[in-house]
């Protein structure tokens, strides 16, 4: 089953509540299992008795927002939070475009089906884009 998207603005949410021990039960690690990481999670956990958690998490929490949308995406799989959408070119060739728009729905649909996962779609998305470019 393929993984959903994760939001960059949870994840800095998550990391900094677990750097700061604001929950009343101690969620070191929380964001590493948000973001798919489940192996780091949980050694922050086993950790969790020491600083080195708190302390990687205010770390990675400052490391997420430093990141744009897009590299957050291409490190951890996360979610845009806003499409852009650009207009094709007037010199683009109908023909092309209609292969493009057909290869993309056909991504999709294996996209739907759980064949490849929503990384893998969004660089082949992108490689078919850049094609009418």
């Amino acid at each position: 089953m393929p993984r959903s998207p994760r939001n960059r603005k949870i994840a800095i949410a998550l990391a900094f509540v677990s750097a700061l021990g604001l929950a009343p039960i101690p969620l070191t690690g929380l964001h590493k299992f948000y973001v798919g990481q489940p192996g780091w999670g949980i050694l922050y956990l086993l950790l969790s008795w020491s600083p080195i958690p708190g302390i990687a998490s205010v770390i990675e929490g400052i490391w997420y927002l430093s990141l744009t949308d897009e590299e957050f995406v291409a490190r951890l799989g996360g979610k845009h939070s806003q499409a852009v959408v650009t207009p094709p070119s007037s010199t683009t060739n109908p023909a092309q475009v209609g292969a493009i728009a057909e290869a993309l729905r056909q991504l999709d649909q294996l996209r739907q089906e759980g064949l490849i996962s929503e990384y893998e779609f969004e660089q082949k998305r992108r490689n078919l884009l850049d094609q009418i470019a």
